[in-house]
């Protein structure tokens, strides 16, 4: 069995090795998502001394589901323990903890780049890119180990647009053998569609905008969920299985219940059980 994303330590955030960037260097709006405002830079108000959170265990109930959401694929303690040597904002100059957190969302962005890749090796089908796809993780991967400096002068975009074409090829070659009329709704306005039980067998929805979408009982088997935008989509008793490049986050933004069904590269939000 070929290894997913999902197995990859490097991949999932640590919390115990992080000094805690992304309750400080990330800013956040009062919404739906968030209680209060908060600049980039400035620490939330929860984040104790320790670099925990003082409401982990109760998120969503005070008004930060956003937290609960988010997930750096272990960007965090790649900066804090690697880039930074394990060297604490809180301890050095100021000019450190601001390159810090100027770093911070740039390797989070590779290491997503890591996931989407690793996840695309993984994938039996696309065998015609992985020669492609592994000469693109050695390269992402050898960026995250630059420098402060070179982090921050990075344009992660031009890596980004040249993975993405591996990515969608990949993407071709594996839906190709699904059941279905697998059509392209790549950034398609789905705000709020009624698509209860719907057949989406193998359909690309890449970057879809798909907020507050009805999907109860609906077939995205093999489905493209690249960038897919599932906040407040109701997935209940829809079926996911073997949906390509669907995410932790995009899983905890969404809505379901214990009859979806979901790929193995993800595990089933606790608040879909628990009605919070």
């Amino acid at each position: 069995m070929r290894e997913q994303a999902a197995d990859v330590p490097e991949l999932r955030g640590d919390c115990a090795r992080c000094f805690g960037l992304c309750c400080v260097a990330l800013p956040f709006t009062a919404s739906a998502d968030f209680a209060v405002d908060k600049a980039a830079g400035t620490p939330c108000g929860h984040l104790r001394t320790d670099h925990r959170c003082g409401i982990h265990d109760r998120l969503r109930p005070e008004g930060f589901p956003g937290c609960t959401v988010y997930d750096c694929f272990g960007a965090g303690q790649k900066v804090s323990q690697v880039t930074f040597g394990g060297e604490d904002w809180r301890t050095g100059p100021p000019e450190r903890a601001r390159r810090m957190f100027d770093v911070f969302p740039v390797v989070r962005r590779l290491h997503e780049l890591l996931w989407y890749v690793t996840e695309a090796l993984a994938l039996p089908a696309a065998r015609p890119v992985h020669e492609g796809l592994r000469r693109a993780r050695a390269e992402i991967e050898r960026l995250t180990l630059g420098t402060p400096e070179d982090l921050a002068a990075l344009d992660v975009d031009a890596h980004r647009r040249e993975v993405d074409a591996l990515l969608l090829r990949a993407s071709e070659l594996a839906r190709k053998g699904v059941r279905g009329r697998r059509r392209d709704r790549r950034g398609a306005d789905l705000v709020g569609a009624r698509l209860k039980g719907a057949d989406l067998r193998g359909v690309s929805l890449r970057g879809a905008l798909l907020i507050a979408a009805d999907l109860t009982g609906a077939d995205l088997r093999g489905a493209d969920l690249i960038g897919a935008d599932l906040r407040d989509t109701d997935l209940t008793d829809a079926d996911l299985t073997g949906a390509f490049f669907l995410t932790q986050p995009q899983v905890r933004a969404a809505r379901g219940s214990a009859g979806t069904k979901l790929p193995d590269s993800v595990t089933r939000p606790a608040h879909w059980t628990a009605g919070v």
